[in-house]
Order: C-alpha cells, then sequence, then structure tokens
C-alpha cells in the first residue's frame, strides 16, 4: 500500500533554494516525491542548506574500463557508460571531494550520509570524507550470497560492497534506531556485516540498471537511521530504489539523476508503486437458445469434444486519467489513440484537475460458437 504523507515531513518545494531550480521531472505531492534531472553538481548548491535528514548515495564506481565479467553464466562487458568511466584517480578523487562537500551543505545538523561502493571508489571516498570533516560511524559489509564468478582465476570473487555511514560532522548527534535493528536481528546485535540478497526479479520488471541495489538494503538503512517524514536525498538516483524505499517507509525523497533514460525507469517504477485502479467489469448472461435443453452430468459427457470457433464480437481501447492530488479515476474515455483521449480530457469538465497519471486499457469479447 502507498504510504502518506507524516505531518512532520519537510523538504524542499520545486523552485526553492538558493538558487533557482528547473522544474522536476517528477513532482508527487502526494507522497512527497520530487525528482530533477540534470547533474547533482550543480543542483545540490541550489537546495536550501541544512534541509536535507538523510542522504543515500550509489556514485559512479569507475569500473568501466573495457574489461569484461560474469552475467547469466555469459561473458559480458563492464562497460555501463560514459558516467562510469574514470578519469584518473586524482580526478575521480576530487569529483568525490565535490559532490560529498555539496551534501555535507545541505545535511541538516545532526543529518547522516550512507555512500555504497567497491574497493574502485569506496577508499577514495572515505579519506574525501575524512578530509571534509564528516565523522565515520560504520563501515557495513555488504555480502552478495550469489556473486558472479572471476573468469581470469586471479583474484578472489567479488562478493562484496562496502557501504559507510557517516554523520555530517563530530558534534552530530545522529539517529540510530538501536533497539529495531536489533529485533531484526534475531534480538542480538545487529552487525556491519549485512548478507542481503541481490534485487528481486519484481525489482526490475520494468528495465534494468547496471548497479541497481535491493530494496531490503535500502529500506534497512532508512529504519536504522531515519523517522517517519524526513527528507531524504540521493544524488545518484540511479533507477529509483531510494525513493521506492522511503514512499513505502513515510519519508519524503528527493533524488537527483543525470541520465534521462535511468530517470524514465525510475519513473516507470514509481508509477507502478503509487498508481492503482479498480476497473469493474459488468457481466451479463442472455438466453439465445428458447429450447429446453437437458444437461448430462454424468462422466461419460466429459468426454464429449465440442469444437469452438471463438468470433470477435467488440474490441475498445480505453483510457483512464488518475488525479493527481486523491489518486482515483477523474475521467474515462474510449479512444483510438492517446492523443485523442487527450483532446477529449481537454474538453470534458475535468480538464483543470492536475494529472498524475494516463493508464490504458485493451479490451476484446469473443463469443464461443
Amino acid at each position: 500500500m502507498a504510504a502518506t504523507r507524516h505531518p512532520r515531513a519537510k523538504g524542499p518545494s520545486p523552485g526553492s533554494g538558493a538558487a533557482s531550480l528547473p522544474e522536476p521531472v517528477f513532482h508527487d505531492p502526494k507522497h512527497h516525491i520530487t525528482i530533477y534531472q540534470g547533474d547533482c553538481l550543480e543542483l545540490l548548491p541550489r537546495l536550501p542548506e541544512e534541509s536535507v535528514d538523510l542522504i543515500f548515495a550509489d556514485p559512479p564506481y569507475f569500473l568501466s574500463n573495457d574489461g569484461i565479467t560474469c552475467h547469466a553464466g555469459k561473458m559480458v562487458s563492464v562497460n555501463k557508460g560514459e558516467w562510469d568511466k574514470s578519469q584518473g584517480p586524482e580526478v575521480n578523487h576530487e569529483f568525490n571531494r565535490a559532490w560529498l562537500a555539496a551534501c555535507q551543505r545541505v545535511l541538516k545538523p545532526n543529518g547522516t550520509l550512507w555512500v555504497s561502493g567497491t574497493s574502485h571508489v569506496i577508499h577514495s571516498v572515505g579519506f574525501a570524507l575524512q578530509q571534509l570533516g564528516y565523522k565515520l560511524l560504520n563501515d557495513i559489509t555488504w555480502v552478495k550470497p550469489n556473486p558472479p564468478p572471476n573468469l581470469s582465476c586471479r583474484y578472489f570473487t567479488h562478493a562484496t560492497e562496502t557501504i559507510i555511514w557517516a554523520a555530517k560532522s563530530r558534534k552530530s548527534r545522529h539517529t540510530f534506531h538501536y533497539k529495531l535493528m536489533r529485533e531484526l536481528a534475531g534480538g542480538r546485535q545487529m552487525k556491519s556485516v549485512w548478507e542481503i540478497a541481490p534485487p528481486e526479479p519484481a525489482e526490475k520488471r520494468f528495465g534494468k540498471h547496471p548497479t541497481q541495489k535491493p530494496l531490503a538494503l535500502l529500506e534497512r538503512i532508512l529504519l536504522a537511521s531515519s523517522n517517519e517524514g524526513d527528507l531524504v536525498l540521493d544524488p545518484f538516483l540511479g533507477s529509483g530504489t531510494t525513493a521506492l524505499a522511503a514512499m513505502r517507509l513515510v519519508r519524503a525523497v528527493l533524488g537527483i539523476e543525470a541520465d534521462a533514460a535511468l530517470a524514465g525507469l525510475a519513473l516507470a517504477r514509481l508509477a507502478g508503486e503509487t498508481c492503482a485502479v479498480l476497473v469493474a467489469v459488468c457481466a451479463f448472461g442472455a438466453g439465445l437458445d428458447l429450447r429446453a435443453c437437458f444437461v448430462d452430468r454424468s462422466g461419460r459427457a466429459r468426454t464429449l469434444k465440442m469444437p469452438l470457433e471463438p468470433k470477435l464480437v467488440h474490441r475498445e481501447c480505453k483510457y483512464f486519467f488518475v488525479g493527481r492530488d486523491e489518486r482515483e479515476v477523474i475521467y474515462s474515455v474510449a479512444a483510438q489513440t492517446l492523443e485523442d483521449a487527450w483532446e477529449s480530457f481537454r474538453n470534458s469538465r475535468h480538464r483543470n484537475v492536475p494529472v498524475f497519471s494516463v493508464i490504458k486499457t485493451e479490451t476484446e469479447i469473443y463469443l464461443a460458437q
């Protein structure tokens, strides 16, 4: 079930901040989700100072070096895109310092930041955090139960990622729900080694991200170190896992993603989570054969084979317009195309009602002869 806004939830609205923010590519006021497409180094300085309670970041790992890896039993390239190519250790480290400094500015005094990464990037991140005056709280070892094999046979199989948890400064009084974590750990103190499976197939039904994190991982992070109503920021939103976890756990969320295709994937996942339409189908029966008919319910009757030749008697394409605020169907129309449906909506009495999404259904009715 989709979460609702907690009364304490606060976050910057579109257009607020040190400088004007661009229009978000997704803004859901009901669930308090705002997503911007753009470079986080350009957008983070425009957010209000000390406005964010928690940050989760999954930055580029700088792994795209024309190497190979194993995926689903096949040899595949490790290249993920231009955004993941290494520019050299010095340039990579300066990039990490820049975005971490921008995140530190928007964190509240008691806010915390989580950063995930492999050995290719996480040591630079840790050093940058120390340089900037963050307080290192924990380094979590995320163990992947079924990692891909190492094809070169010259290294140990890469079966873990490191997640650094840090507070804004040494003066921070960070949030930690110790009792809840102890309960989830079976009555013992939760260790810093977490065995969590990769994303379930259902988490990738709208598309795949090369470094997608499982919802279970983000949910544990948010449960451990944030409260209902807190504002969560993800400067490298990717496929939107942070936004989904935050929405489910009644947190407001602000995401930034530079890649248009990945931002579209995040929007598809959010729409799939927040949209629910109830379609009632009314069925009616009519006696077309007026002659009395004896129905043989014996076992012998089940051996008879009646050839069926279905005939298409009705086809309809219908569009349902879901309101942005109440999240219910405000208008529906049968139309051949989405453009025709929008034209009909603009001419209806609901034309001034903000629309959250449009859902298309196709119905075909066959008569079995």
